[in-house]
């Protein structure tokens, strides 16, 4: 079975399908699409059923990511017993993945940022306010795809 990896930020609709569509790429580029599998949801339940926000699309598709076919979902108990890592977008989302999670909830919950080089503990910030935040979104969750592919890479032998 693949790896399996779920992006999580609140709505679904800005971050984690972008963090999706990068990761998704990368993936291919790297021969690796079928041994790790990747989705997205959110903590909030507000935009079930919507496509990302424009803005997000907009954003993934100048940087060369197809995100608009992406549908928000909510966090489920199949993302629990399915996901080999819950990779949440800021510390808030994190608590509350943590929060839900069942006591035999094997997998890793961390912050994607935390997989960046110098990430620590940062957070990616919700561009959802501001609308010319959302490339360096992009950016940011490049960096910390970049992150994450290493480390699976080392951690699975991959």
């Amino acid at each position: 079975m693949p790896i399996h990896i779920v992006f999580v930020c609140l709505g679904n609709i800005c971050r984690s399908p972008a963090a999706q569509g990068i990761m998704e790429q990368r993936l291919l580029e790297t021969g690796l699409s079928t041994q790790v599998s990747v989705d997205s949801c959110g903590t909030a339940a507000f935009n079930i059923g919507k496509s990302p926000d424009p803005r997000s699309i907009a954003a993934s598709a100048r940087a060369g990511y197809q995100i608009a076919h992406q549908i928000a979902r909510q966090i489920d108990d199949e993302d629990y017993r399915k996901a080999d890592y819950l990779i949440a977008m800021d510390r808030a989302n994190l608590s509350q993945i943590e929060a839900w999670a069942p006591k035999d909830f094997a997998g890793q919950i961390a912050l994607f940022k935390s997989f960046a080089p110098n990430g620590g503990h940062s957070q990616i910030a919700d561009p959802f306010y501001d609308d010319n935040a959302f490339d360096q979104t992009i950016e940011e969750l490049e960096v910390a795809a970049d992150g994450l592919l290493a480390h699976l890479r080392t951690q699975h032998s991959l």
